[in-house]
């Protein structure tokens, strides 16, 4: 026991005597010293001339007074080959035309034509692509797993009648008429 004690009191006297050689070579009172660079920011460039430029633009006439009237140019002649196309290309207006309706919030009632149910989104995208080339306004809906391809919406359902019949003949789609909705 008295050896390790001994090896404790020379520890301690070691550790002593080397902090006190130590410590006055860091602990001087000097401080923290900032190291100085040099700065990379360049001299301020001159500044350039100031021109000045004198307008060179005319006055502009007096225009207070009002200009006199120039007379009527006559109208062009129409050629009885121009009037015959006029009144042969007069457009049908049908007076038994259907006149959109209000619900009960007050919004118009719109009709669409609903063409197709798909679980595959490709073949959804190319019947729509086929009736976009045939110069329908088509759009696609998706619900769960399956895909609807519309045509429409208008809000005679009496156009969307005629239109099934003709979808029906050229591209055999038989449809359903359904009320439009934005959801």
């Amino acid at each position: 026991m008295q050896e390790k004690l001994k090896y404790r009191l020379i520890g301690l006297v070691v550790i002593v005597m080397s902090a006190g050689i130590l410590f006055p070579l860091f602990f001087n009172g000097d401080g923290y010293r900032e190291r100085h660079l040099e700065s990379a920011i360049p001299a301020v460039p001159p500044l350039p001339e100031v021109v000045t430029i004198e307008p060179q633009s005319k006055t502009l006439p007096d225009t207070s007074a009002m200009a006199a009237p120039e007379p009527p140019a006559p109208a062009p002649k129409k050629s009885a080959e121009l009037v015959k196309k006029i009144e042969t290309k007069k457009p049908v207006i049908s007076v038994d035309e259907e006149k959109p309706t209000l619900d009960k919030q007050g919004v118009p009632v719109a009709w669409t034509l609903q063409l197709a149910t798909f679980s595959d989104e490709g073949n959804a995208k190319e019947l729509r692509s086929q009736l976009i080339d045939a110069g329908h306004k088509v759009y696609t809906r998706k619900n769960g797993k399956l895909v609807k391809v519309y045509v429409g919406p208008d809000f005679q359902r009496s156009k969307l009648e005629a239109l099934k019949t003709k979808l029906k003949k050229d591209l055999n789609l038989d449809g359903i008429i359904v009320r439009f909705s934005t959801r």
